[in-house]
């Protein structure tokens, strides 16, 4: 009888060594150290697709601790923002707080939700301090801890959602999850290890969300997880900037090897969609008009068909993994054959989140 009695306490022992210990002093992915005097309860998102980050931790409801967020997945994410709902519906009245990279947001009425943390992602410090709202929050000692997914994804991910479970006291849900991301992206790492030349990529993020062609990114966002899986991002070549517009003549010179768009389910219906209850059937019909965009036909990889999609919103996203590993089987299609990102993805749900796991279009073509 004394055996289960031992294991007992040694589980409770375990337990408790990984419980935060408050206050904390913590170093945020800016660089700023600051202290974190009790467990936050109530919390502002910068960046509402930190729901997902949340997700990841507070696994029964991600959405029990968040008083104010700005509501990307409603305007950027339809189908996402559906699930959320279906999943917890009080979702739909927590206050949205429209917060844009432009720092603008109505800071009165989210102060009065008395919050005790912001949640931000590095991107917008500078929208942040412009707008006078981080010189308010630090007034009123209310810490703000910054994030990264978007400016270094590969590098940030992972010690993200290990500071983010040491703020909010889910430190062994964040080492599950990392020590799963790590597995992962350590097989994308011997993958390219093994091939013999790095192809030169052009990426199209929201492909189809304007008239124009083309929109990429340079190091940061899909350019930075093009170069973490190997690939020399065009982008990256050429914008001065972390975003831009670069001319189809420039693509065209460049003679990529390999051809990516991205898109997700959006209000704009010439976006390639992809998500939530998205069909293969709709982003095949979508795809194949963006091919018939004018020039495109006279860029390298669309003439050899080496042209994939894959779900936009992997690019700010702590499951960029997924994201990655599409990217990955896209570049070095025989390095990374044995691996199925679709069927990573669910197990992802399923293992270290309660959101529902559903169906979801991830990639195109299908490349599992």
């Amino acid at each position: 009888m004394m055996k289960p009695l031992l294991a007992a306490i040694g589980l409770l022992a375990s337990t408790a060594a990984v419980a935060t210990t408050y206050p904390l002093t913590i170093t945020d992915l800016d660089g700023h150290k600051q202290v974190i005097k009790q467990e936050p309860q109530h919390v502002i998102l910068q960046d509402g697709r930190d729901i997902l980050s949340l997700a990841l931790l507070d696994r029964d409801n991600p959405f029990h601790r968040v008083v104010a967020w700005n509501n990307l997945p409603k305007k950027q994410d339809i189908q996402t923002w559906e699930m959320l709902k279906r999943q917890w519906p009080e979702a739909a009245n927590i206050k949205d707080m429209g917060f844009n990279d432009q720092g603008q947001v109505d800071l009165e009425s989210v102060l009065a939700k008395k919050p005790d943390l912001m949640i931000a992602q590095l991107r917008a410090k500078d929208a942040l301090q412009q707008s006078g709202v981080l010189a308010t929050l630090q007034r009123l000692n209310i810490p703000v801890v910054f994030l990264d997914y978007e400016l270094h994804p590969a590098q940030n991910t992972a010690p993200s959602i290990t500071l983010l479970g040491k703020v909010l006291n889910r430190e062994r849900e964040a080492k599950a999850y990392v020590d799963f991301y790590q597995a992962k992206f350590a097989r994308i790492t011997k993958a390219v290890s093994e091939a013999h030349t790095k192809p030169t990529v052009f990426i199209e993020p929201i492909a189809g969300n304007s008239d124009n062609c083309c929109f990429t990114h340079s190091h940061n966002g899909w350019g930075g997880l093009v170069e973490a899986v190997g690939g020399k991002n065009i982008g990256s070549a050429l914008l001065p900037g972390n975003s831009g517009f670069v001319s189809m003549e420039k693509i065209i010179a460049m003679k990529p090897d390999v051809y990516i768009m991205t898109g997700s389910k959006r209000p704009n219906a010439n976006v390639l969609p992809f998500g939530y209850g998205v069909q293969p059937s709709e982003v095949s019909a979508t795809f194949q008009t963006l091919l018939k965009r004018t020039g495109v036909a006279q860029i390298e990889p669309v003439k050899q068909k080496r042209v994939y999609g894959v779900y936009h919103h992997f690019y700010n996203h702590p499951y960029n993994i997924i994201g990655m590993e599409i990217l990955a089987k896209d570049l070095y299609p025989q390095q990374m054959k044995d691996v199925t990102p679709t069927a990573d993805y669910h197990m992802l749900i399923k293992t270290f989140t309660r959101l529902p796991d559903e169906a979801i279009t991830l990639s195109y073509p299908d490349n599992q």
